[in-house]
């Protein structure tokens, strides 16, 4: 038999009820705390607001902002009233995200002050768009989202809405053509949420600050999301700043603490961090690329329960869990699959591999996206038979503990041998002297590829003596056989290292 009987629900009313005094938000900048049952009427307001705009079931509302309160207010006001939230990425250009507003046709689109001009480049293209909102200080024709303060802050007439409706579309960083959008729903939501809770022990005593792009899958579902459903508190910061994030983990009560590894190298160069005390830090992760070993070190012996995690867009966020005594184990693993979730790594004829056996990764479960928006070949070329395929290459060991080798796209064969960058890139980073490294493969006459690494050094940099730090550590056909020093590496719009432009390097020089 079927299930019959279905139910979404309204976050936020649900968490207001059950602890409406407990303080759900703190805008870092203004030291303003917000309680649950404060958050969820300005919601509210916010919702009633949008449907007074023609905002109803099945309508996308694009947000052009930075991290602000407004930003958090729309991710739950638009789905209270079966809305879809188009999170446009503010590190796009105008041309791009032209392509993304006409194929997304959002009915109201509503920016932050930031982008002020490239809205206004961007109106010309409109033409699904009946009005447009500003966060503060609105233009000719344009409104001002302050209006909601004169909405009820109770919401009727809620919509009967199943757990496949879309909650919002996210953006891939895509190298070629526009960014496909990643339609993430309820259900994708509400798993996401449960697999995080159930595996990685989130409770109602914890809190995190949200530094990342909201944008981002990242934004909500690390830890924002999880931290509502469990009555938790985030503390709401307008980007990632060094000196601000001391002070976070000093003086905020913060527990849990995600960001990129460029964030934390920075922060390991930082004046404050020999002499900066993490003894209230309970979980810190690192997402977005793989993290080398000498930054997870330098945590490790500052007593930090440090991990790598490993996420993706069509995956709703978070798919693994590395219980923290086998941190050290399994260097270098990103653990187990989270609760409600399946993997298993395949060759390149479908078959399964064997533990220990390199193959792409492919993962099932009910947080995995319902597909791309508008594009139905490649959402099936990317989940099939209910499998997602990450074009990611992992291997799984003997105890079902799974490592992230890189993407399977980076992945070049040197003298037939398979050599993946981010194995190389982990080894230059432990070098003294090398800040940021990134390698790809080029063409060989004799090996067909090779390895170049980029780097980024600092003054004391010695080719020589990295070369011999290099010859200890690796085999041959895996060292670089060309270095090209430069001032920082470059990012794609989603700021994940931009590889295709590293790799057309020779012919743009």
């Amino acid at each position: 038999m079927k299930q019959l009987s279905h139910y979404v629900t309204d976050w936020l009313d649900k968490r207001a009820r059950l602890t409406p005094e407990r303080v759900a938000l703190i805008d870092y900048a203004s030291g303003a705390e917000t309680t649950f049952a404060a958050w969820n009427e300005r919601v509210n307001r916010t919702a009633n607001y949008l449907r007074t705009l023609g905002v109803g079931k099945g309508d996308l509302v694009a947000v052009y902002a930075m991290n602000r309160l407004e930003y958090l207010d729309l991710f739950w006001a638009a789905p209270k009233i079966g809305a879809i939230l188009q999170n446009l990425n503010w590190r796009l250009t105008v041309h791009e995200l032209q392509g993304i507003v006409e194929s997304g046709a959002p009915k109201v689109l509503i920016y932050s002050e930031d982008w002020r001009a490239q809205v206004e480049e961007l109106k010309g293209s409109f033409t699904t768009v009946e009005h447009v909102v500003a966060m503060t200080n609105p233009g000719p024709g344009e409104l001002d989202i302050a209006e909601r303060e004169a909405m009820a802050t109770e919401l009727t007439d809620i919509p009967q809405l199943e757990l496949d409706h879309p909650w919002g579309v996210y953006y891939t960083g895509g190298t070629t053509g526009l960014p496909k959008g990643a339609v993430v729903t309820h259900g994708n939501v509400t798993w996401n949420s449960v697999n995080t809770i159930t595996s990685w022990g989130i409770h109602g005593r914890h809190k995190a600050a949200l530094q990342l792009p909201f944008f981002h899958i990242g934004g909500p579902m690390i830890f924002m999301v999880p931290l509502v459903h469990a009555g938790g508190t985030t503390i709401l910061c307008s980007g990632f700043d060094p000196d601000e994030t001391f002070d976070l983990v000093e003086n905020s009560g913060i527990t849990h603490y995600v960001a990129v590894p460029t964030m934390f190298q920075m922060l390991q160069e930082h004046a404050r961090w020999d002499e900066a005390d993490f003894s209230k830090l309970e979980l810190v992760i690192s997402g977005g690329a793989p993290c080398p070993l000498p930054v997870m070190q330098k945590f490790w012996d500052r007593g930090v329960d440090f991990k790598m995690g490993y996420g993706l867009t069509e995956a709703s966020g978070n798919n693994f869990w590395l219980p923290p005594e086998l941190v050290k184990e399994k260097i270098g693993s990103v653990g187990y699959p989270i609760f409600h979730i399946d993997m298993k790594t395949i060759r390149e004829d479908g078959t399964a591999c064997a533990d220990g056996e390199e193959g792409e990764l492919l993962i099932r479960g009910p947080h995995i996206m319902a597909g791309y928006w508008k594009n139905p070949e490649a959402t099936a070329d990317t989940i099939r038979d209910g499998w997602l395929h990450t074009g990611d290459v992992a291997v799984r060991d003997a105890d079902g503990c799974y490592s992230i080798l890189g993407r399977s796209k980076e992945m070049f064969i040197s003298g037939g041998e398979n050599v993946y960058p981010a194995e190389i890139e982990s080894v230059l980073t432990a070098h003294p002297s090398v800040l940021e490294a990134a390698v790809v493969g080029v063409p060989h006459e004799t090996w067909g590829e090779v390895g170049r690494a980029f780097l980024v050094v600092d003054k004391a940099y010695d080719e020589a003596d990295l070369k011999a730090f290099l010859d200890e550590r690796l085999a041959r056909y895996k060292l670089p056989r060309s270095i090209v020093l430069l001032d920082e590496l470059p990012l794609t719009a989603i700021g994940k290292l931009d590889k295709k432009l590293l790799e057309q390097y020779e012919d743009t020089k």
